[in-house]
């Protein structure tokens, strides 16, 4: 089967139109034709060679929604014509034990959807049956895509840290992640507070359903809601002042990061001990709480704030991510 994509051929490069043929389906392998990807910032990553595991030319996209046009004779859980999501896994083995333990976004084997293989920016892409997750029926395709990579990401840490609707969360960078991350904690029920170092943002955090909107660059405001917080969430990849968050928290609280932080973090441990608090992190999640989230969207009604694109203006739509003028997810459409 031929593909129709756009490829980056050198780290930096511009995305050109590029022409490639899958072999063989697979028995449990899918083909889907996608109707809108969306572009995150670990594309712009892979397009640089960040991670130093980019293969080129590299065809990025993750946050992907189509329709199955063709399914192995293996594959279950999903049939020809139906819409799915494919976000940043493709496979998993399947018979490990983070895997049969249902933590498939573990499996020591799993594919990333584009490393060592091309992704979403295209007409059409394979995965494994399990990582084709179902949509529901009456979601919004056009904003769904940021869901399977930016929307798991900070959904998932709401159930590892065992929020409670009563609790008092905080939320730090509103971007991207930030955003969704704000929009899931209000309807989970919780009282939300918002870091952010840009006072332009403020009133449309609050709009997103924030309580109070904190600025990140100020020591008093940081120092007006010590020992206030059960739960942060860091979305930013950038090193910050860790001892004056971690001050922010209460009794038993936990900081959870879904940043890449390039440098190790400098922490007194008696931040930690006097309260009893805790640090963790995660990346995306299963395909089972790929469904859960998907479900609770639609229920409320919680979308990414997303700006669509044409699929061939993608280097277009990459400049307005760099520049950060994202506000705050970018889709393509085919």
């Amino acid at each position: 089967m031929k593909v129709n994509a756009y490829a980056v051929r050198e780290p930096k490069g511009k995305l050109e139109p590029f022409n490639y043929k899958l072999g063989d389906l697979g028995a449990e392998q899918v083909d889907v034709k996608i109707h809108y990807c969306g572009l995150c910032h670990s594309d712009l990553s892979m397009i640089n060679n960040d991670w130093r595991n980019t293969q080129f030319p590299l065809v990025p996209g993750h946050e992907i929604v189509g329709e199955v046009i063709a399914a192995g004779s293996a594959v279950k859980n999903v049939k020809v014509g139906e819409k799915v999501g494919i976000g940043w896994l493709s496979e998993s083995c399947m018979c490990c034990q983070n895997c049969m333990e249902g933590d498939h976004h573990l499996c020591k084997t799993k594919e990333a959807t584009i490393v060592g293989r091309h992704g979403g920016f295209a007409d059409k892409v394979r995965a494994h049956w399990s990582w084709a997750i179902p949509l529901p029926t009456n979601i919004d395709l056009s904003k769904a895509g940021p869901l399977l990579c930016g929307g798991i990401t900070v959904f998932s840490p709401i159930i590892l840290a065992g929020v409670m609707p009563t609790d008092r969360v905080g939320v730090i960078g509103i971007g991207g992640l930030g955003h969704l991350a704000i929009k899931f904690l209000k309807h989970w029920g919780c009282e939300v507070t918002a870091f952010s170092s840009n006072p332009d943002k403020k009133d449309s955090i609050l709009e997103m359903g924030a309580s109070r909107v904190i600025n990140s660059r100020s020591k008093e405001e940081l120092k007006s809601i010590r020992g206030q917080l059960n739960f942060i969430l860091n979305t930013t990849n950038v090193t910050l002042e860790w001892n004056s968050y971690l001050g922010c928290l209460t009794t038993n609280g936990n900081f959870h990061h879904v940043g890449v932080v390039p440098e190790p973090m400098n922490i007194r441990t008696g931040s930690l001990m006097g309260g009893q608090k805790s640090i963790s992190a995660s990346p995306v999640g299963s395909p089972a709480l790929n469904r859960t989230m998907l479900d609770f969207c639609v229920r409320h009604n919680i979308y990414p704030t997303v700006e669509e694109f044409p699929m061939e203006k993608v280097n277009e739509a990459i400049e307005h991510l760099k520049a950060g003028k994202a506000r705050f997810r970018i889709v393509l459409k085919n």
